[in-house]
């Protein structure tokens, strides 16, 4: 039997994340495998609990993962890129499951997630979001149209990084050299304005390499969204529906978001963190009104600037 599974990257820093993302899997999937891919070396605290409370284990092969990345990162120089260590999870093509999920650890799932790999029957490569309405930012630059490197349709097959799925073995090590040095030699191919590092370059690669892909939004009667950023959603519960196709959301993404009190959906997000231990949610003080004469002071300062005083 083929065997599925899920990645993620972390380490200690984003550990609520990662328990607000594995209690949301473990609630609508008890048994599916979940691996964790080191974000660095810090992840010894995050690594214990996910093992003892979610089943999760550490990817059996870091030396490997500290080679690819760092020959990955290497091919464009050090510090070229704001966050290297994002390509550690291109080490899910070389892992034990035979189709995989990816998913960001700033994501929480509302279904037996691991599901969207059977699309993987009919396709090599799935993603599931809208990022290619937004354009080509945070992904390429106006060159890669103006010189014809990737069609208009091919170019509507754009992704995020945070969710995706795929099968083992379909890029090889070299396939990522080759592609990064590609890049390399291309850098004004790539967006890279607001500190992305893996998305326009794995973009790149899929577009290239994989001509079976499928983005789930394009499902029979549409897909419903998932960013965080989103206010059309209509919230039930602690569950989503998307009501411009009048289906469920199967996952919410906090991409580019601070969670925190205040951010979108934060109810949601932290329903997930302290789902196992309600008790130990803290208690959300909210932010006290100015007082009047604070309001008065502060309306008082800005019509003074107004009039040049």
């Amino acid at each position: 039997m083929t065997s599925r599974g899920i990645y993620i990257t972390a380490n200690d820093k984003v550990i609520d994340h990662t328990i607000a993302c594995l209690n949301s899997i473990r609630a609508h999937d008890p048994s599916i495998p979940v691996m964790l891919i080191p974000y660095n070396d810090d992840y010894h605290q995050v690594a214990e609990v996910l093992g003892r409370d979610y089943g999760v284990e550490v990817y059996p092969d870091l030396e490997f993962i500290q080679r690819l990345s760092e020959n990955l990162h290497g091919i464009f120089g050090e510090g070229f890129f704001a966050r290297p260590n994002q390509f550690r999870k291109q080490a899910c093509w070389f892992g034990p499951f035979d189709r995989f999920l990816y998913i960001d650890t700033d994501v929480v799932v509302f279904s037996a997630i691991a599901k969207v790999l059977d699309a993987l029957d009919d396709h090599d490569f799935i993603s599931y979001d809208y990022q290619h309405r937004g354009g080509i930012r945070n992904v390429f630059a106006p060159a890669i149209v103006e010189q014809g490197v990737f069609t208009a349709a091919e170019l509507e097959d754009m992704f995020n990084c945070g969710f995706w799925g795929s099968k083992k073995g379909l890029v090889s090590e070299q396939d990522l050299y080759d592609t990064f040095a590609e890049c390399a030699a291309h850098p004004d191919y790539f967006d890279f304005s607001e500190k992305t590092s893996d998305q326009p370059i794995i973009n790149y690669l899929i577009l290239k390499r994989m001509a079976r892909r499928f983005n789930l939004v394009r499902q029979p009667g549409g897909g419903p969204g998932n960013w965080a950023g989103s206010p059309h959603f209509v919230q039930e519960g602690m569950a989503l529906s998307d009501p411009n196709v009048n289906k469920p959301l199967d996952y919410l993404h906090w991409a580019g978001y601070r969670i925190q009190p205040g951010c979108p959906y934060w109810d949601i997000w932290a329903h997930y963190r302290y789902l196992r231990d309600p008790d130990s949610r803290p208690v959300e003080v909210p932010a006290a009104a100015p007082s009047p004469m604070k309001t008065l002071s502060r309306k008082a300062g800005k019509l003074l600037s107004r009039l040049g005083k």
